[in-house]
């Protein structure tokens, strides 16, 4: 049976985005200063093992620009879309074996103590620019 393009297009593979959601207030000074360095830490071990693609935190909500197309038109407008107990604050990109490892990478996280870690599996598409 032939491919559907759809099916040509679209591949799944074991890379994972690690989405760091969390009460930007909730954190002192020292303490984001302590979670970037063991973030820092985290993100040498996965490299080391091959695991690492990015991360990166955010700038706070405060610089947040949202964007919607309705009916041809553009609305702007400041902050997230909508509004939330914790703010989108960061991400991680890995690779993976499986949802088990991504799991355990992502309990590793020192932002996963007082927020939460979306994982979500990458659909790569073909065709896209690569970064090498």
């Amino acid at each position: 049976m032939k491919a559907t393009i759809s099916e040509r297009i679209l591949e799944v593979t074991m890379k994972y985005i690690l989405l760091i959601y969390s009460d930007e207030n909730a954190w002192t000074e020292s303490e984001l200063q302590q979670c970037y360095a063991k973030s820092l830490q985290l993100t040498q071990e996965l490299q080391a093992n091959g695991q690492y693609l990015g991360a990166s935190p955010l700038h706070s909500i405060a610089t947040a620009t949202s964007i919607r197309v309705r009916d041809g038109k553009k609305l702007v407008t400041d902050g997230p879309f909508a509004e939330t107990r914790e703010q989108l604050g960061g991400y991680f990109l890995i690779d993976a074996k499986d949802l088990d490892e991504a799991i355990a990478i992502a309990a590793r996280l020192p932002s996963a103590s007082k927020g939460t870690v979306e994982i979500r599996p990458i659909v790569e598409l073909s065709g896209l620019p690569s970064d090498q």
